[in-house]
C-alpha cells in the first residue's frame, strides 16, 4: 500500500507498516472502566421495556449523504451520571446548545454548534459505592460493522457491545481493543460528517493512549487500513499517526511518564482558540485542569482537561493555516 508524509508536520515521518498481534486485555484492569461505557449503548437499547418506544436518536449528517470516511472519528457520545450538569458546564464552556430527547427512563441531549451536531450526552446514574468514572465514547466510521466485529476479534479484542442497527443513525457496536481502550464502530446510514477543518468548539482530534502504540496501531490499521507514521517523541516514548482517506485522523502514544501503568484509553480534543483562556474558564465552571496548557508539535498550546462530573477532553489550538491533509 503507498504510503505518504503529511507537509504539516514539522519534519519528516517514516512510514510504518506494524504486524499485529494476538493479545487478550488485562480483564482485572478494564472491569470499571468497561462497564461504565458498555452502559452508554446498553442503556440506549434496555433502559425501556421491550414493547416501549426505543430512544430515536438523530441521524449524523443532514441532509443525507453518501460520503463516507473509514477509519475516521465520526461522533462522540458522553456517559455521565449528572446530564443537566454536563449541558451546563459544555454550554459554558463551547457554547453548545442541546435538544433533548427521552423515552422511558432513558435521558439523551443532542449538543451543537450553530445548529450543527457535535455530541450526543447520555445520562446513566452510578450506583451506590461503584468508582467508575465518566467518560466520551469515540464512534470510529466503518462501512460494515460486523465486519470489524469479526477482525477486531481476530486480533485480540473484545466486544463489548453486539452489532446492533439504530434507527436513523446506522449499525454500530462496542469493543476493547488488545490493550483495553473502548471504542465504537458505526457505519452512519446517514453518510459521515465531510472532511473540512473543525471549527472552535468542535472536535479536531483523537488521541490513543496506550501501553503498547505498536500493537495497538497494528491492530486499528487492521481494522480501518491506516496508514501509519512514526513521529518525533520524548525518549522512551512513541508517537503514531493514524491516516485515512490523505488525512490524520488520530494518534497513538504512549501513556504519560507518570502513569505508565494506567488503563489505555482514547481522548478526544476540542479545537479552541486560545488553550489558556479555556482551561481557566474550565475550572470557573467546576472542571479540573489535568495536564496545564503546553506548546504542541504545530506551535499552539494543548492541554488536558476534566469536567465537573470527571470526564477527560482534550482542548488543542489549531491554526486556520494548518491541515489534516496528508499529502506527498
Amino acid at each position: 500500500m503507498h504510503r505518504q508524509r503529511s507537509p504539516n508536520l514539522p519534519v519528516s515521518v517514516a512510514p510504518l507498516k506494524v504486524r499485529a498481534q494476538k493479545r487478550q486485555p488485562d480483564q482485572v484492569r478494564q472491569v470499571l472502566w468497561l462497564g461504565w461505557l458498555t452502559a452508554l449503548v446498553v442503556g440506549l437499547a434496555a433502559a425501556a421495556p421491550a414493547k416501549a418506544a426505543p430512544l430515536q436518536l438523530p441521524a449524523l449528517v443532514a441532509p443525507a449523504s453518501q460520503e463516507h470516511h473509514v477509519g475516521k472519528v465520526i461522533f462522540v457520545e458522553l456517559v455521565t451520571p449528572d446530564l443537566d450538569a454536563a449541558k451546563q458546564f459544555y454550554g459554558g464552556l463551547f457554547g453548545w446548545t442541546f435538544h433533548d430527547l427521552q423515552a422511558n427512563r432513558t435521558e439523551y441531549a443532542e449538543a451543537l454548534l450553530d445548529g450543527r451536531p457535535v455530541a450526543g450526552l447520555i445520562q446513566k446514574k452510578i450506583p451506590a459505592g461503584a468508582h467508575r468514572q465518566p467518560a466520551w465514547l469515540s464512534f470510529i466510521g466503518t462501512r460494515d460493522v460486523d465486519a470489524a466485529k469479526n477482525m477486531a476479534l481476530q486480533h485480540g479484542a473484545k466486544v463489548l457491545v453486539e452489532p446492533r442497527s439504530v434507527p436513523d443513525r446506522g449499525r454500530e457496536a462496542v469493543l476493547a481493543d488488545p490493550q483495553g481502550a473502548v471504542f465504537a464502530v458505526l457505519a452512519s446510514s446517514s453518510g459521515d460528517p465531510p472532511d473540512v477543518l473543525a471549527a472552535p468548539g468542535e472536535w479536531i482530534w483523537s488521541s490513543l493512549m496506550t501501553s503498547d502504540p505498536d500493537t495497538d496501531a497494528a491492530f486499528y490499521q487492521a481494522l480501518f487500513d491506516y496508514e501509519v507514521f512514526e513521529l518525533p517523541a520524548d525518549q522512551g516514548a512513541q508517537h503514531l499517526m493514524l491516516a485515512s482517506d490523505n488525512y490524520a485522523r488520530a494518534s497513538a502514544n504512549s501513556l504519560p511518564v507518570n502513569r505508565p501503568n494506567a488503563h489505555p484509553y482514547w481522548l478526544n480534543y476540542v479545537r479552541v482558540g486560545d488553550a489558556v483562556k479555556m482551561t481557566a474558564r474550565v475550572v470557573a465552571l467546576g472542571g479540573r485542569v489535568l495536564v496545564e496548557p503546553r506548546v504542541d508539535r504545530h506551535g499552539g498550546k494543548v492541554a488536558v482537561v476534566a469536567d465537573p462530573m470527571g470526564a477527560p477532553f482534550g482542548l488543542l489550538e489549531w491554526p486556520d493555516t494548518e491541515s489534516k491533509k496528508v499529502t506527498q
